[in-house]
């Protein structure tokens, strides 16, 4: 098997690469953590019906989502970098990677948990809500007219 050399500049290439796209995907990293923390509070909040604190984990979630996605846009042309640079794949890469991926797994699993506690208080309060009864239901308007008022009336002077 024949070795070809690499030029200094070509090295520092391959190195800038490789400790950009490390960069990015411990960052990446820290994010879905970040996201699997908001989850987690998100579901001890479902269970204790607390609907501002519901609505600012929901918020929270939406821009941790937001900056994923825009992480995700720099990572991907990195790694086809990287694969380019490092065809033999003998770095960390991959055991960030792989990490990455089981993250990913806990954070699906856990919105899946949580979107079902959801559907369950929901679908709870909507039986409250339908359970109630309108104490005015059966009864007359004061402002109806009633049938038993006269349509015309006979004065005699």
């Amino acid at each position: 098997m024949q070795t070809q050399a690499i030029d200094d500049k070509e090295l520092n290439e391959r190195v800038a690469i490789l400790h950009r796209l490390r960069e990015l995907l411990l960052q990446q990293r820290r994010k879905f953590q970040e996201y699997l923390t908001v989850l987690e509070k998100q579901e001890t909040t479902i269970d204790g019906e607390d609907m501002d604190k519901l609505l600012a984990h929901t918020e929270l979630e939406q821009k941790i989502i937001g900056n994923i996605s825009e992480l995700q846009k720099v990572i991907k042309p990195m790694e086809d970098l990287y694969k380019a640079a490092y065809p033999d794949n003998q770095t960390e890469i991959p055991v960030l990677q792989a990490d990455l991926s089981q993250l990913q797994t806990r954070i699906l699993l856990q919105n899946e948990k949580n979107r079902s506690a959801l559907r369950l208080h929901i679908n709870s309060v909507r039986s409250k809500i339908n359970a109630l009864k309108n104490p005015y239901a059966k009864t007359r308007s004061v402002y109806a007219h009633s049938a038993q008022t006269a349509a015309a009336i006979n004065i005699q002077v």
